[in-house]
């Protein structure tokens, strides 16, 4: 497949894509079926092809990015341990869960307690930031329910949930997405399933804090330290990052390597397609070569660095 092919698909011209990657001052790659493959729980992750290639380039280049993820099974930081381990140069300010976005968004709206439906993926992260985390037993009263990778799921705890909801709590959930990409294809993601029951039996409206919200978008931008309408979004699930660009009017990536195919963007409104779908990273290094990536004046600070930046 030719880079031409692929972008007229996104109804752009070669030049007009060209134009746009040339003017990105950062990036946001999905982590499962965009850089790698791994198991359900994200281990024995190997690296697709181009993945650690194109990700030196933009740290040669001092060119931002980050990895956000929609897995909570883990902390942050051991993702982020995880892809160093198989070649990736990525310290821990450079990946980022529901859990970075949960902590973001209930920072500045001055949530104190947060009933958690998983584990030390969302918990840890809570906590380091202040943020009191409740059990899901008996009838709390709490600012939130945050709901994410949770395989342990009981009654008693969606119990404990719905009293928090009708004790004035808002639901959050990491992901309303029904499958994430694995090395044995698609496996069934959690947040979604159990949404649905606190739902069914609250009427909550269900917020979404991972993918593709713009709550992560704006966690990734302000890690990154540029406004989000100049990043651009590399990823594989034609339900997450790619709306989530376009929601933010950033530049929309599509690989076909992990749940997504060429096909399964093709019948997308033009509006709403990627602006660029390529067969996997390995064909962004060149492109992002032709384009100048990261030639132009003023370029951004590094992932991770303290900044107020507010886009």
């Amino acid at each position: 497949m030719s880079f031409m092919i692929s972008v007229a698909r996104a109804g752009l011209t070669e030049e007009a894509a060209l134009e746009r990657l040339s003017a990105v001052q950062g990036f946001v790659f999905d982590m499962d079926g965009t850089l790698v493959l791994g198991d359900p729980r994200n281990h024995g992750l190997a690296p697709l092809a181009g993945a650690i290639e194109i990700t030196d380039w933009l740290e040669q280049r001092s060119v931002p990015f980050v990895v956000f993820t929609n897995g909570t099974a883990r902390p942050p930081a051991a993702y982020a341990a995880s892809l160093a381990e198989v070649g990736f140069r990525l310290g821990d300010a450079g990946l980022l869960t529901p859990a970075s976005s949960a902590v973001d968004l209930f920072s500045r709206l001055g949530f104190r307690r947060v009933l958690v439906l998983g584990g030390e993926g969302l918990t840890g992260p809570l906590r380091a930031a202040g943020i009191e985390v409740l059990a899901p037993a008996g009838k709390p009263h709490a600012d939130a329910v945050l709901i994410g990778w949770y395989r342990e799921f009981t009654m008693d705890a969606l119990e404990a949930a719905c009293h928090a909801v009708w004790n004035g709590a808002r639901v959050y959930s990491a992901s309303q997405t029904r499958f994430f990409a694995t090395a044995d294809g698609k496996a069934l993601a959690t947040s979604r399933a159990i949404a649905a029951m606190i739902r069914d039996m609250t009427d909550a409206r269900i917020h979404v804090i991972g993918k593709p919200s713009l709550h992560a978008l704006r966690c990734a931008a302000r890690r990154i330290g540029v406004k989000a309408a100049n990043l651009a979004v590399v990823g594989d699930d034609p339900l997450l990052e790619v709306p989530m660009a376009h929601r933010g009017r950033a530049l929309a990536i599509a690989v076909d390597t992990g749940l997504g195919d060429a096909d399964s963007f093709a019948h997308l409104p033009v509006a709403r397609r990627p602006h660029i779908s390529l067969p996997g990273v390995a064909e962004l290094l060149p492109l992002c070569r032709r384009a100048g990536v990261g030639r132009r004046a003023g370029a951004p600070v590094r992932a991770g660095a303290a900044n107020s930046f507010d886009p």
